[in-house]
């Protein structure tokens, strides 16, 4: 069996970045399992999804870096690190969790890992947040019919 590398996020309109991020984290091992957050999961942590998160899930399975992707737990996230026993754990460059937390926790629930950080594409302007503010700036500047 090879280096199965894990991460996560709540993929909600997927960009480059996304692309990016899976890619690079693909590139720390053999099998990519990506854990797509759920729609309670992202309301907490975020905001509300545009997008449901079983959709989400089939999207993200669908990109090529990717071997599996499965929808994360909605009472405890590293239910699904004891599951899936990923050897990497990849983050996000804006993703709040501390490396060496996730890795002592991880640890202490029977399953070692290493973290790493994944940073960030370049053009950052392509992010979720930034490409609906200038959806909305584009359709609030053209007229209405």
């Amino acid at each position: 069996m090879g280096v199965r590398v894990m991460a996560t996020g709540v993929f909600d309109l997927l960009h480059p970045g996304h692309l990016y991020f899976l890619t690079e984290a693909k590139k720390h091992g053999d099998e990519l399992v990506v854990v797509v957050a759920r729609d309670q999961t992202a309301r907490r942590l975020k905001h509300e999804a545009y997008v449901p998160e079983h959709m989400r899930r089939e999207m993200v399975e669908a990109l090529k870096p990717v071997d599996r992707a499965v929808l994360g737990s909605t009472t405890d996230i590293y239910e699904t690190v004891v599951n899936e026993r990923p050897a990497i754990i990849a983050l996000g460059y804006d993703q709040v969790w501390d490396e060496h937390e996730v890795q002592a926790e991880c640890a202490r629930r029977g399953v070692p890992v290493k973290v790493v950080r994944i940073g960030p594409l370049r053009h950052n302007e392509l992010a979720t947040r930034r490409l609906v503010e200038r959806i909305l700036e584009r359709a609030a500047k053209e007229p209405r019919p």
